[in-house]
C-alpha cells in the first residue's frame, strides 16, 4: 500500500500528537478508510500507541476500519418518509444499482442504506448521497440525481 498520503498528513501536522484526530479524519477522507498500515504508520511516526489510533476509529463513527463508499446513499424509512413512499425509492435504488441495501456497489462508488430517521419530516421522503440531502424526492428526480454521481464517478 503506499503510504505517501499518510506521511503528507502526518507531516502537515508537524507529528503532533494532540492533533490526531485530525489526522485521522484526513486519512479517512484520502483513503475511505483507515487501512491498518496507515494506523501503523501513524503510531509509528506520531509516537502514540497503535491501540490508541484503535480505540479513537472504533469510538467513532466518523472512522471506518472498512473501505466506504466514495457516495453512500442513505434513504430514510421514517414514519414521514415511509408513508410518502421512501419503500419504492429504496427498491428503485436497489434496481438500478443492482445492489441490495447494506451493500456497496463493486466499484466502490455507492453504498445504500436504509436509516430510521433524519429529522427533516418535513421534506418527506428524503435521501441523502454524501454530505448532499434530497427533499421531497420522487421516481424520476432519483434517476437525476444518481444520474449527477454516476457522471462524476465516471469522470464527466
Amino acid at each position: 500500500m503506499d503510504l505517501a498520503a499518510v506521511d503528507r498528513i502526518i507531516e502537515r501536522y508537524a507529528g503532533d500528537s494532540s492533533a490526531l484526530i485530525a489526522v485521522l479524519e484526513d486519512v479517512q477522507e484520502a483513503y475511505r478508510h483507515i487501512p491498518r498500515d496507515a494506523a501503523v504508520r501513524i503510531a509509528r511516526e506520531m509516537g502514540i500507541p497503535l491501540s490508541r489510533i484503535y480505540s479513537l476509529t472504533t469510538f467513532y463513527r466518523a472512522f471506518s476500519l472498512t473501505p466506504q463508499a466514495r457516495y453512500p446513499i442513505s434513504v430514510c424509512m421514517g414514519t414521514a418518509c415511509h408513508v410518502k413512499g421512501a419503500p419504492r425509492i429504496l427498491e428503485k435504488l436497489e434496481r438500478d444499482l443492482s445492489i441490495s441495501t447494506g451493500q456497496m456497489t463493486p466499484d466502490g462508488n455507492f453504498e445504500l442504506q436504509a436509516v430510521r430517521c433524519l429529522g427533516c419530516c418535513g421534506l418527506a421522503p428524503v435521501v441523502t448521497v454524501g454530505e448532499d440531502l434530497y427533499g421531497k424526492v420522487t421516481l424520476p428526480e432519483l434517476d437525476k440525481i444518481l444520474r449527477k454521481y454516476q457522471a462524476v464517478c465516471a469522470g464527466k
